[in-house]
């Protein structure tokens, strides 16, 4: 049975070789992980209502890294899963509101959230040499970016999503913190009930 972090990794669960491979992965792993598309997907349209699209994700992209790196030199960081499910649920549900985050408090957020994923992403790279490394986190890197720019760049051209209280926005604020709620709720309900799920 693959764990939470190997479920959605594109090796399936084995440690990048190459340069080739260590790309791959990094492409991979956020688009392969409902959880974290659905985080970042909220934190773009987040950072569009706010008018920061460009620059409020840097604060997630930058402490991912450090989060990848402190599960790649062993640093054990707690409740990673339950923070990546939750992370998603609560920005979705800030989108939700129709409330614009301060450009403070959306760092503060993304940051945090930043660390837990990246801390996830880097069960897929533990024990990996230094070239693929370099290549995941590249490749992770540039991936989530591409991601928060095309929804976020999406969302103001169909949705208006420059305006908070647009009804698409937060419509798909909502669908992010659903997603996020589900992912959430099976980790909570794991804990309760170990073994049974």
């Amino acid at each position: 049975m693959a764990s939470p972090a190997l479920a959605h990794h594109p090796l399936g669960g084995g440690t990048p070789e190459t340069f080739a491979h260590g790309v791959l992965s990094g492409i991979g792993h956020p688009m392969l992980g409902i959880d974290h598309l659905a985080f970042i997907v909220a934190m773009a349209l987040a950072a569009v209502a706010m008018g920061r699209l460009a620059t409020a994700p840097l604060a997630f992209l930058a402490a991912s890294m450090i989060g990848v790196l402190a599960t790649y030199n062993g640093i054990a960081v707690p409740m990673i899963e339950l923070m990546v499910a939750g992370s998603a649920t609560l920005i979705g549900a800030i989108v939700l509101s129709g409330r614009k985050l301060t450009m403070p408090v959306a760092v503060g957020l993304f940051a945090t959230a930043g660390l837990f994923h990246g801390a996830a992403y880097g069960g897929a790279i533990v024990g990996a040499e230094s070239t693929p490394l370099l290549a995941y986190l590249g490749g992770l890197l540039v991936t989530q970016y591409a991601i928060a720019l095309g929804a976020g760049m999406l969302a103001i051209l169909l949705w208006d999503g420059a305006n908070a209280a647009s009804v698409s926005l937060r419509v798909a604020g909502g669908v992010a913190a659903g997603v996020g709620f589900a992912f959430l709720f099976e980790r909570v309900e794991g804990l309760i009930f170990p073994g049974i799920v």
